[in-house]
């Protein structure tokens, strides 16, 4: 119990620059407060206690305003930071060195008893402040979810999920990348707060602007055409159609090409 703690205090220290001892975070991090009376809370509940270990988790919300249901099952390390409104599951999973911000969920959506209704966060998970992940699925090593994030769907390991509903913003890493750079990670690039990552563009924001550039490029190369083609002074016999075979001013309709491609431009 006391190795477990020491484990917790430390954990604490390396990711909160404002601890500044081991004194005050004993005394004054609710989320260590919370994580200690749901071990007492969930060894109750295991013992076949539930009232009392439903009554020793309520009490644990009455002080910390943080509620983990004596049925959820934490790993060692895991850092809830402020941790006011912090809502954890009866069937949640929760692996080591995860790290969860205030305001975040982690709720069901199924109404079967006896059932996997909670999300499972496997090792070193960052959820954002804010973020609720609502269902029974897994959320993948290393993942991090960005402040109020709504996750309803399975996040790769080394992905960041961000939105509503979250879409995944990095994919995950390869297991053969993740071992080269492993070194590095451990080095200070593995933690980020609040899952904040560096230089994450939203993909939707990506798929705008590659589509602006794709019919900037059009309407370029549109023009290329149409000036080649008055320098040649050139003309085209048009299809024959029932009025017998009528010209057709390429050059017309080439301006009509590039007209609909920047009308489409500017609807993107």
């Amino acid at each position: 119990m006391f190795e477990r703690l020491r484990e917790d205090i430390a954990a604490i220290r390396e990711r909160d620059p404002a601890a500044r001892s081991v004194f005050e975070v004993v005394t004054c991090y609710p989320g260590l407060h919370a994580i200690v009376l749901h071990r007492v809370a969930h060894a109750c509940w295991h013992r076949g206690w539930r009232w009392l270990g439903r009554f020793t988790s309520q009490i644990a919300r009455f002080l910390t305003g943080i509620e983990i249901h004596p049925g959820a099952t934490l790993g060692r390390r895991v850092f809830i930071d402020h941790g006011m409104g912090v809502v954890i599951g009866e069937t949640a999973q929760i692996g080591d060195d995860c790290t969860i911000y205030q305001g975040v969920t982690l709720g069901g959506t199924s109404l079967a008893r006896g059932a996997k209704r909670h999300p499972t966060l496997e090792r070193g998970v960052i959820v954002g402040a804010g973020a609720k992940v609502l269902g029974s699925f897994t959320v993948g090593a290393q993942a991090k979810i960005g402040s109020n994030a709504v996750v309803v769907k399975p996040v790769p390991a080394g992905g960041t999920a961000v939105g509503n509903p979250a879409r995944i913003v990095m994919p995950a890493v390869a297991p053969s990348v993740a071992r080269k750079e492993g070194a590095r990670e451990q080095a200070g690039a593995a933690f980020c707060a609040y899952g904040i990552t560096p230089n994450a563009d939203d993909p939707v924001s990506l798929a705008i602007h590659g589509l602006i550039d794709h019919a900037s490029t059009q309407a370029q190369r549109t023009d290329e055409i149409v000036a080649a083609l008055e320098r040649l002074g050139a003309r085209i016999e048009a299809l024959h159609g029932i009025d017998g075979g009528a010209l057709v001013d390429l050059k017309r309709l080439c301006s009509v090409m590039e007209g609909e491609a920047r009308g489409a431009e500017r609807q993107l």
